[in-house]
């Protein structure tokens, strides 16, 4: 069965959009996708609290919102009700603190509660301009909040970034996982998604990892621990750490509180602290 030819037009179009995506890239040292085959893992929060730990050793990071239908981003650092600002031809993006800009399809909503029901084209037309169209100027790291899964969003952001092009060591794919077997069979998807679409792996993160009494300092493994590691050393890809469950990032992340500097010290904050600094 011979496939639809496209237009001339639209090939002309396509190739200038990804020449303006190119040509915002170079002014990005390196990208971190933040992925998960699976929700509820925490992985806004890790994207989240990476890009703080970065930006407060005077990196310059760009934090991108791709969950369309969930950003949580707005949320958990506290920037929602703020809009964004800028041309007919650039959007500029929010400022969290001077190392610090974010883009969230949640700065685009007239309300909160408001549903975003979009097929898949119009979502990666979408993802495009928060590139090629947003103001990100000169940064050292783009970490880009994927959804759960391996559908429409990630395919379209690995499929711009052409990350395996770039040659970079230090841009790759960040996989969140917690320690049971539930969460871990679903990420090994994650793992097979980004070989087969040439997308390095920078390694594997074990989120809620156990949990430390921030009383007493006793540790109890209330999910298990070590199945991200484990599964790290089958699919021979790095394993980058563990983070233990602390309810205080439960706190900050309702409240808009940078968890990873309001808390420093304790040990989740240094396990997100020793993950970037290993991404650095």
């Amino acid at each position: 069965m011979n496939q639809p030819q496209i237009p001339k037009e639209r090939m002309e179009q396509m190739k200038k959009e990804q020449e303006a995506v190119n040509a915002r890239l170079e002014k990005i040292r390196h990208i971190l996708l933040i992925l998960s085959g699976k929700g509820g893992v925490g992985k806004s929060t890790v994207a989240a609290n990476l890009a703080l730990a970065l930006a407060e050793k005077g990196k310059k990071v760009g934090l991108l919102d791709i969950d369309i239908h969930g950003p949580s981003l707005p949320g958990i650092l506290g920037l929602e009700g703020r809009r964004l600002q800028g041309t007919e031809t650039q959007l500029d993006p929010v400022e969290y603190a001077p190392n610090l800009k974010v883009i969230s399809i949640g700065f685009l909503l007239p309300e909160d509660d408001n549903a975003v029901i979009w097929r898949g084209p119009l979502k990666h037309q979408v993802i495009r301009q928060f590139v090629s169209d947003v103001n990100w100027g000169d940064l050292d790291y783009l970490i880009v909040d994927s959804p759960p899964g391996t559908g429409d969003e990630p395919l379209s952001i690995a499929q711009l970034l052409h990350i395996s092009r770039k040659g970079d060591p230090k841009s790759g794919a960040v996989i969140v996982t917690t320690p049971q077997k539930v969460s871990v069979t679903d990420v090994r998807k994650c793992v097979t998604f980004c070989r087969q679409v040439t997308l390095p792996i920078m390694g594997i993160v074990e989120n809620m990892s156990g949990f430390v009494c921030p009383k007493c300092g006793e540790r109890v493994d209330l999910f298990k621990t070590g199945g991200g590691e484990v599964m790290a050393g089958e699919m021979n890809v790095p394993f980058l750490g563990r983070i233990p469950i602390d309810p205080r990032v439960v706190e900050a992340c309702d409240s808009g509180e940078a968890y990873v500097t309001s808390h420093a010290g304790s040990p989740a904050a240094e396990a997100f602290q020793k993950i970037a600094q290993s991404l650095q």
